[in-house]
């Protein structure tokens, strides 16, 4: 993994996106992360893409020192009046991302943005296109972002793969179902638990299609230890031990609307449960708190446990929305990189307006769960199904029925419930924060 993350990292420019942008007058440059001169203003572009205040210089320190690893591309106007800071930014990175069954080394997107005084000259599109085709070039056979507007990037190729569930719960109502859990949870300090949650994280990623190694950085924003941090004294952090002494979950939340008393709201910043009796007890612990009556989270499976230990389903109210997008670059990579329930053979036509996926692939699964991937032209005797390259995305980690996506007339398949078979998984993918 480390190999194609730095051929991608020092690989040049996509020449198409340089010439493109020339034309209209403007340079795209990669921001030397080792060099404040340049990733300050890189910085400085993102906050006002994003709507966030002015960075001050402590913001700027940190975020050099933990986004090293990031390829920062900016596009620059040199006849704009801070020709210094630029008008879009991009960045990209490495990460693994879990399949069901497997692993798959991903591109993964962040900082998009473009100014306003900039929109509608294709500049997302000539950087997106650029950077996937960098992407593909290095040998990622997947890209993947969080996205803060749903509707731009299915223009790209990228489909919702992993929905998020928002939970509302009145505590008052909802009661415990199950048994008491075993075990003690205990608080700790935010750097005791920013000190354990890397490997506890590692426990966990790889049983949740769709979750991905913790970018850098993220860990110091989650827990407040990094000096930039706001608000980092509201924060609470509580662990779970077994009956062994293991510590086999985290719990980051936080405590508003105090001035009411007894009405006061939970927040959820992030649970981490290695097992079962990690996750009842944690869940158990902030369901009983005193002067509490909502607790709050989000970045929740579609699928959770905790609807089913709950006494009162009716005190929690779930939204679910779209989070984690996925771009197949490589078909056969990217299917062959996860496994599959059972032995099979399908026809896959897709198509891809970009040009990165298109083509007509032969799927042969195994009962050991491995599969082939070819391309061809030749006759198959198995059932097709034809999609574009979103829909292919879409059900990459099985959280979306192609049965479904075939009856919403996004795909057409000669026996969709067979294809749906072949692609369902017993887990819901989930991404636990964004990035």
């Amino acid at each position: 993994m480390s190999d194609i993350n730095s051929t991608f990292y020092d690989s040049d420019l996509d020449a198409e996106l340089v010439a493109v942008l020339r034309t209209q007058g403007l340079e795209v440059r990669k921001a030397d992360s080792g060099d404040r001169a340049q990733t300050d203003p890189w910085l400085d572009a993102v906050a006002r893409g994003f709507l966030d205040s002015e960075r001050n210089d402590t913001h700027r320190q940190g975020f050099f020192e933990r986004t090293a690893y990031r390829r920062k591309l900016g596009v620059y106007d040199a006849a704009g009046a801070q020709p210094e800071i630029p008008i879009a930014t991009f960045a990209t990175w490495g990460a693994e991302l879990t399949l069901p069954g497997g692993v798959v080394p991903s591109c993964a997107i962040s900082s998009v943005t473009v100014a306003p005084t900039h929109r509608r000259r294709g500049l997302l599109r000539s950087l997106m296109v650029g950077e996937l085709r960098a992407a593909a070039a290095a040998g990622f056979p997947v890209a993947m972002l969080t996205a803060s507007e749903a509707g731009i990037y299915g223009r790209f190729g990228f489909g919702p793969a992993a929905a998020a569930a928002k939970w509302r719960i009145d505590v008052r109502r909802a009661g415990w179902r199950v048994s008491e859990p075993v075990g003690r949870v205990d608080f700790i300090s935010r750097e005791e638990g920013r000190a354990l949650a890397p490997d506890l994280h590692e426990r966990v990623r790889f049983a949740s299609p769709g979750e991905i190694d913790m970018p850098g950085g993220h860990w110091d924003r989650t827990f407040g230890t990094r000096p930039d941090a706001q608000k980092a004294e509201e924060l609470r952090v509580a662990q779970y031990r077994s009956p062994e002494g293991a510590v086999d979950g985290l719990v980051v939340y936080r405590v508003t609307d105090t001035e009411s008393f007894g009405g006061a709201t939970v927040r959820v910043v992030m649970l981490l449960a290695a097992t079962d009796a990690a996750y009842a007890a944690l869940w158990r612990f902030l369901l009983s708190m005193d002067l509490v009556a909502t607790v709050e989270a989000s970045e929740l499976s579609v699928d959770e446990p905790l609807w089913w230990m709950i006494a009162d389903q009716r005190a929690a109210k779930i939204t679910v929305g779209d989070h984690q997008y996925l771009r197949i670059l490589d078909v056969p990579a990217a299917l062959s990189a996860r496994s599959y329930d059972l032995a099979e053979t399908v026809v896959l036509e897709i198509e891809d307006d970009l040009g990165f996926a298109g083509g007509r692939f032969v799927l042969t699964t195994r009962a050991d769960g491995t599969a082939d991937v070819v391309a061809t032209d030749a006759a198959a005797d198995a059932p097709v199904a034809r999609m574009t390259v979103v829909e292919l995305s879409t059900i990459l980690l099985g959280g979306v029925s192609p049965a479904t996506l075939a009856k919403a007339g996004r795909l057409q398949a000669d026996d969709p419930a067979r294809l749906t078979r072949l692609f369902a998984t017993p887990v819901a993918p989930r991404l636990s924060f964004w990035y």
